[in-house]
């Protein structure tokens, strides 16, 4: 079968990767290079054992400072944008324990396939990626705000996640980068088995190898309108003309909303804007992390991807405005200096900003969905989780895809 794949970020190679390894003819479509968009400066953690759905009870408590606060790391600005306010309102629907709890089993289920076939993936290409396994520590600074963590903590133990409460003593022990930062903490979440890697980097790999096998990559090509037959999709639209398949996959991150609705299908997914920058670090032992660190007042989180440090922060709803404004990266260099005083000169900070595909529970579309054609299957929405959840997302495309699961025409 010939799968059209539509993106060439992470969640898109990813699936390219899962649907060449079936057997499948495999063309890749994106306006830019791979990884180009919001995979290429993310948070470079994978947290395949501790997730937080952004829609949390707590969030409630919180509206006032989204709404108003200019410094606060989460920000809502509504926009004249229907699809905003509708999402907006869905996401405030979800922010109930009920829902929460959900979500966090959901993407548990999810995380614990991908880091299965990530690993299949490193098996597989051999990635020059800067990857690492050097677990995680999720820092609060007080003592209500570690037993919320607790609490979660108990309900992904539940579900298969093998994590624990340390003491800041215990922090330091884990990780001596964080020795000046001991009277901030009142303690943190350790999870052991976390990883890092950069995904510019693993993407870059995944385009190597896919090319080699054959797959045919079309970059710089602008996907504008579908033609259509007999209910089902005959080709994608595109500056370069017509690319006719059996099947297409979309993801296109945030911009599979507007491809979806003109297909007959309501995507609940709207850019979550975030932040980073990436430095040199000082190799003096001690002075830089090497385990994944998130600071949880501060929305960011530090990951070590060989000898730079990946500093990633704060989320957005302010719709697609790509800017970067001088204070978002200062906070983030000053977040920096707080946490890690010696990590780095902090000399040149590679600024970047990248638009998250969020829906309003935080759970990724995978699949077919009604309404749409039926060889059109979607793969997006999976918000500030894209890396760690790619690949086992990209599972369920190929399991979709799969003879024995396919679609009669």
């Amino acid at each position: 079968m010939h799968v059209c794949v539509l993106g060439a970020g992470i969640v898109g190679l990813a699936t390219a990767w899962q649907l060449e390894r079936q057997g499948h003819q495999v063309t890749v479509i994106d306006r830019a290079a791979p990884g180009a968009g919001a995979s290429g400066g993310n948070g470079a953690q994978l947290s395949y054992s501790y997730v937080q759905p952004l829609a949390d009870p707590s969030i409630w408590k919180q509206l006032p400072k989204l709404l108003l606060s200019p410094t606060s790391p989460l920000k809502l600005r509504p926009q004249l944008d229907p699809l905003q306010w509708r999402w907006g309102l869905a996401f405030l629907g979800a922010c109930n324990a009920q829902t929460s709890r959900d979500t966090t089993a959901q993407l548990l289920a999810l995380a614990a396939s991908s880091r299965t076939e990530f690993e299949a993936m490193q098996a597989d290409i051999a990635p020059d990626c800067d990857f690492s396994a050097t677990g995680k520590l999720v820092l609060y600074a007080g003592a209500a705000s570690l037993e919320g963590a607790r609490a979660q903590l108990e309900l992904q133990r539940t579900m298969g996640s093998e994590q624990r409460i340390v003491t800041p003593d215990e922090c330091i022990a884990i990780e001596p980068a964080l020795a000046d930062y001991r009277g901030q903490m009142a303690g943190a979440v350790y999870t052991p088995s976390e990883c890092a890697a950069d995904c510019l980097k693993v993407c870059a790999e995944l385009m190597r190898a896919l090319s080699a096998r054959g797959v045919r990559f079309m970059l710089g090509t602008d996907v504008h309108g579908f033609a259509r037959s007999e209910g089902r999709v005959a080709a994608v639209q595109t500056n370069e003309g017509d690319v006719r398949a059996d099947a297409f996959v979309m993801a296109l991150g945030s911009a599979s909303h507007k491809l979806g609705r003109a297909l007959g299908a309501y995507l609940p997914v709207y850019p979550l804007k975030g932040y980073s920058i990436t430095v040199e670090v000082d190799p003096t032992p001690g002075a830089a992390p090497r385990v994944n660190v998130t600071d949880s007042a501060r929305k960011v989180v530090f990951a070590r991807i060989g000898s730079r440090l990946r500093v990633a922060g704060m989320a957005e709803l302010v719709g697609h405005d790509a800017s970067i404004p001088a204070t978002r990266i200062e906070t983030l260099a000053a977040a920096t200096r707080a946490v890690f005083p010696h990590a780095s000169r902090l000399e040149e900070l590679h600024p970047w900003t990248g638009m998250r595909p969020a829906t309003p529970k935080g759970l990724p579309i995978i699949g077919r969905l009604p309404g749409a054609p039926s060889n059109m299957l979607f793969n997006t929405g999976h918000g500030a989780l894209g890396f760690t959840l790619a690949f086992g997302s990209a599972r369920q495309i190929a399991l979709a895809l799969a003879p024995s699961a396919a679609t009669p025409s």
